[in-house]
């Protein structure tokens, strides 16, 4: 019971989001979401769902974009 309790709080903190939220979010197509949670580098943070759907975590999602930004720094100070 209690396993369960710290799951749905864990949820309701960190809500998971499906393709459609994570491209608006990015402000990117959802083929794009897509094919960067399959296939294509920079690959994004997935869970997928026992019915093929698949769904995202919120920090996660927020973790990629910190990481794209560091490596965006990085390039820049190289040149």
């Amino acid at each position: 019971m209690a396993s369960l309790q710290i799951a749905a709080s864990t949820l309701e903190m960190d809500p998971l989001l499906t393709a459609e939220e994570v491209a608006q979010m990015l402000k990117v197509s959802k083929d794009w979401v897509w094919d960067h949670s399959t296939r294509r580098t920079p690959y994004l943070p997935v869970i997928r769902m026992s019915d093929g759907a698949l769904r995202y975590r919120t920090s996660k999602i927020e973790e990629f974009l910190s990481q794209r930004e560091q490596a965006s720094q990085l390039r820049r100070r190289v040149r």
